[in-house]
């Protein structure tokens, strides 16, 4: 197995404009330069105040989404027609909680029986991603009687218009919701609308937003129309309670935090979770053995707990498992559906667990590539994007996992990538200049999926490389670990910490405050059952304080990188440790080396 590369250490560059504005405002240094860090030089003026404390009420109005107006329209008159309506979503966390708002939206706020809802989900493994021709076929075999007239797709769709035109062609007609990015061939044509803030002409300010929460701006719009004319009871409840949702699918699907709507959303959602009003939260605190507080849960919970365990079941199995989960009505339902994800979970992290062992054990064939490209016969697809995030993570360099199709001429994969290159523009200029190599793709810009020629498995391998190539220059990627400066003496304090706790949540694009900095190593030691990470005493500054470093070491019995008695050069967060009812502070350590200087 390679050993892991040494990661490149550089400081954020400010938004400079933004950094004066916050100081300007009163915020305080620390949490300006942490800001202003974040965010790209194109931030409107007007979010600036945001950025610190971003709040429900400046949401932008869903109106502001373009063919919102012809969506709400459709399902207003299919409301009151009484029609059918499908709810089409994907089969990830994003998806699956798309699918829940959708529901609870139309069944219990607006009041559309349950028997006119026709839940459609594709099976990852049988069917594929989104609208896929193994869905339509699976919709379109159905008896006339019990197929959907309208149908609403969430997290999927803006690249399905073959599958959407056949539809059409039965009679069936489609509102997309999504926030993929729309091909080159444009939005799909035969649909009602097409709601997708990635879309040119659309005036919605914040293209990151996730698909989960384009639909719950879409149910938002309909619900004001449908009081407007008096279809429901004016007392109808906003749908702040279906921000748990939006909560759950925004994390999970990885979208930027640095937007002030997602952090909005997200801590909205979690204060809804921690209320624990539904059976699958309640199920989650038994499961998880969380304490039955208002702060039971947080945001990585969100990414490391309870997201996996919705994923798994669309990764190694049927995913209506999942969707029955969170819609559970019952606790003993919500324990039984969420007692299948958790098998499924140990079964999905123990097949990634052995795609990684193969794939690391050849990693050194890529040191002088600028990308990881891997296939294997009996790699499951289920898994492919967590196994490429996690060769990410080793190899600082985009990564692509490819397994076997049902179609034995094609290879399917995902795609994980780096900060600086766009998943879905690479695939793009692949596919521009190897259009014999592509059979299909879509995504964003932190991930994507693709299906291609199975006997061009090479020439994509060296065209992706070739396109990362360019992208990058000379200089071939590696881990690079972006920090915030250094602490002063004074700001390495419980104090401190709990400032920079309240810019929660950190997630992708407004990860957590990394510090880099000189420390005297007084102690070192080995610890953890994996023998693997490493306890450290530090004296910085004059102040002594314990560090973690978690995996520091590659394996067990591996000489460790830094030894007592060096000066040493570190990148750390501030945390918080507990133990035996005394609070101190702790730093948890991301890479250190012993200093040159």
């Amino acid at each position: 197995m390679a050993n892991k590369p040494t990661p490149q250490v550089e400081n954020r560059p400010l938004n400079q404009a933004a950094y004066q504005a916050l100081l300007e405002q009163g915020a305080p240094e620390l949490l300006a330069r942490i800001a202003a860090g974040r965010v790209g030089e194109e931030i409107p003026n007007e979010e600036i105040p945001d950025l610190l404390q971003p709040r429900l009420s400046h949401i932008p109005h869903p109106q502001q989404l373009a063919d919102c107006d012809k969506a709400v329209a459709a399902l207003v008159d299919a409301i009151e027609q009484g029609l059918r309506i499908g709810i089409l979503t994907d089969y990830d966390v994003d998806g699956i909680t798309s699918h829940a708002i959708l529901w609870h939206s139309l069944v219990t706020h607006f009041q559309v029986p349950a028997e006119n809802i026709v839940s459609l989900i594709g099976h990852r493994l049988e069917d594929g991603y989104g609208i896929s021709d193994g869905l339509v076929d699976h919709i379109l075999k159905a008896p006339p009687e019990q197929r959907p007239q309208v149908i609403i797709s969430a997290d999927c769709g803006s690249s399905d218009e073959p599958r959407i035109a056949r539809l059409l062609a039965e009679g069936i007609r489609l509102v997309v919701t999504d926030h993929h990015a729309i091909p080159d061939t444009g939005i799909p044509q035969s649909a009602i609308a097409v709601l997708n803030p990635t879309r040119e002409d659309c005036q919605y300010p914040d293209a990151t937003i996730a698909g989960c929460f384009v639909a719950w701006l879409l149910m938002s719009a309909l619900r004001a129309e449908l009081m407007a004319r008096e279809s429901i009871p004016a007392d109808t409840p906003k749908l702040i309670e279906l921000l748990d949702f939006c909560a759950l699918g925004t994390v999970a699907d990885a979208v930027s935090l640095a937007s002030p709507i997602n952090r909005a959303v997200v801590n909205a959602g979690l204060a809804q979770i921690n209320k624990q009003l539904r059976p699958a939260w309640r199920a989650l605190v038994e499961l998880l053995e969380k304490p039955q507080t208002a702060a039971a849960f947080d945001i990585d919970d969100l990414g490391f707990q309870i997201g996996p365990r919705i994923n798994a079941r669309g990764r190694m199995s049927d995913p209506h498992a999942a969707r029955r989960f969170l819609l559970a009505a019952e606790n003993i339902d919500a324990m039984d559906a969420l007692l299948t994800l958790d098998r499924d979970n140990q079964d999905r992290r123990k097949v990634e667990r052995a795609m990684l062992r193969d794939i690391l054990a050849d990693l050194s064939n890529y040191e002088s590539s600028h990308s990881v490209v891997a296939f294997g016969d009996d790699f499951h697809p289920g898994v492919q994007g967590i196994v490429a995030s996690r060769l990410v993570d080793r190899s600082g360099k985009p990564a692509v996992v490819l397994s076997p199709n049902k179609n034995p001429e094609h290879v399917t994969g995902s795609m994980r990538t780096v900060l600086g290159i766009h998943a879905r523009e690479v695939l793009q200029r692949v596919a521009d200049n190897w259009p014999q190599v592509m059979v299909k793709f879509g995504g964003h810009a932190g991930a994507a999926g693709l299906t291609i020629q199975r006997q061009q498995l090479d020439v994509f391998t060296q065209a992706f490389n070739q396109t990362v190539h360019a992208l990058y220059g000379e200089q071939s990627p590696r881990p690079v670990l972006l920090c915030d400066g250094e602490l002063q003496a004074e700001q390495l304090s419980l104090e401190q910490w709990r400032q920079l706790h309240q810019l929660r949540p950190y997630g992708r694009g407004w990860e957590k405050p990394l510090f880099n900095g000189v420390a005297s190593l007084a102690d070192c030691r080995v610890i953890g059952s994996t023998q693997t990470h490493l306890s450290l005493n530090l004296n910085i500054a004059g102040q002594a304080l314990r560090a973690v470093w978690f995996n520091a070491l590659d394996n067990a019995g591996d000489i460790a990188p830094v030894q007592a008695g060096q000066q040493i050069r570190l990148v750390y967060e501030l945390a918080e440790n507990s133990y035996n009812g005394r609070t101190s502070l702790q730093l948890m350590v991301r890479y250190a080396e012993p200093n040159a200087a």
